[in-house]
């Protein structure tokens, strides 16, 4: 019984904690023990452990934790890289040693084998051509087509010149200041590829999101389906009903069988959960930025409408104060409505979709993804016409 509880802990303890995580800044945790774990999760944790080594170490021990932290957060490193491939390495190879061996089975043949060792491969490939592409750097002989390929909306992007570069910054790029340099239509810097995602190497970041939904999906259906197979081959169900006298109902069955593929197989039970969380998490990463490729904006770009949204919302309560100064307080607005109150980034979304002068379609937005400006005839011809 003990690995049972254990494991059912372990499950609760890891639900906890992505809510936290993910969830912790929603009006509805405002105040609970949720934004408090939230807290110490993204920041908590980190400065209660920078103040320990300061105290213990003093200045020295403080400088050399800054010190990691700009290695880390600030340049470009392969930590999280090597990570990667440790955490994909280690997980096949614990579903090799746990679940090859039942193959072929009741339900998997023998090619799975196979099969998984070629999704792992075709991950891998998606990694290295996201991670080693060209972003789509603006350089001095290809600003002038990155001018011309994206106009200035005069909303979020005017004309200006990048202080770093000193070249002219196209409209929708961004100055990366870990990589250094600026990047064309600039989405975010991703620790787990040490690169920019920006125009030209979007399409395989997208393609390694999706690559990865579906290989943990297949490996969680995989190693359920391996399960199963047991449960079948050693006529479990067979032998609690005949032999123990428990009535052949799903009721009465489930928590015989639970307990028995716990203790029998925790390991590829504790696998299955693993992936199937990762799964989800990959799911609402790969449909927010399929979302962002549908109405041809950038994670950047979200950020930058809710900023302005933000000055604009300050801007006209600041203009309503000043008209009526009269104006009664407000009730304050409980947690619950505050909880299904649209958000800002929701609000940011909206005007996206209304003021985006980008947006041209469906189509032509997923085009401009798959097959970037520069990648395109046209682009090398800008320069030919304009010398």
């Amino acid at each position: 019984m003990g690995m049972q509880w254990l494991l059912v802990c372990h499950g609760l303890i890891t639900l906890l904690v992505v809510i936290s995580f993910l969830c912790g800044q929603w009006p509805i945790f405002q105040g609970t023990f949720i934004e408090r774990i939230h807290y110490f999760l993204t920041f908590g944790a980190y400065d209660y452990f920078q103040r320990l080594v300061g105290a213990v170490f003093g200045s020295k021990g403080t400088n050399f934790i800054l010190s990691i932290e700009y290695f880390c957060c600030d340049r470009p490193n392969p930590i999280l890289q090597i990570l990667y491939v440790a955490i994909i390495g280690g997980i096949y190879y614990m579903i090799a040693n746990s679940c090859f061996s039942y193959m072929p089975g009741y339900y998997l043949s023998g090619a799975h084998r196979y099969i998984s060792l070629m999704g792992v491969v075709v991950g891998i490939l998606f990694f290295i051509l996201t991670s080693f592409s060209d972003p789509g750097i603006v350089k001095p002989e290809n600003v002038l087509q990155y001018l011309n390929a994206y106009p200035y909306d005069e909303v979020l992007y005017k004309e200006k010149e990048c202080t770093t570069c000193k070249i002219p910054k196209p409209a929708r790029s961004k100055h990366c200041s870990i990589c250094n340099r600026c990047v064309a239509r600039f989405d975010h810097h991703c620790g787990w590829m040490n690169n920019c995602i920006g125009e030209r190497n979007n399409r395989y970041f997208l393609g390694f999101l999706l690559w990865h939904l579906l290989l943990c999906l297949y490996g969680s259906v995989a190693v359920a389906l391996v399960l199963a197979g047991r449960l079948k081959e050693l006529r479990v169900v067979y032998i609690l009903t005949v032999y123990y006298g428990i009535e052949n109902t799903f009721r009465d069955l489930a928590p015989h069988v639970v307990q028995w593929l716990l203790r029998s197989y925790n390991t590829q039970i504790l696998l299955m959960i693993f992936l199937a969380i990762v799964s989800l998490l990959l799911a609402g990463f790969f449909g927010y930025h399929v979302n962002l490729c549908l109405t041809n904006t950038t994670t950047n770009e979200t950020f930058k409408w809710q900023e302005h949204l933000t000055w604009q919302k300050k801007l006209n309560e600041a203009r309503a104060s000043i008209s009526d100064l009269r104006m009664e307080a407000k009730p304050p607005e409980s947690k619950w409505k505050a909880f299904f109150r649209k958000s800002p980034l929701e609000d940011a979304v909206e005007a996206i979709a209304k003021q985006n002068t980008y947006n041209k379609g469906w189509f032509s937005n997923l085009g401009e993804v798959i097959f970037p400006f520069s990648s395109r005839p046209s682009f090398s011809q800008t320069k030919t016409k304009a010398g």
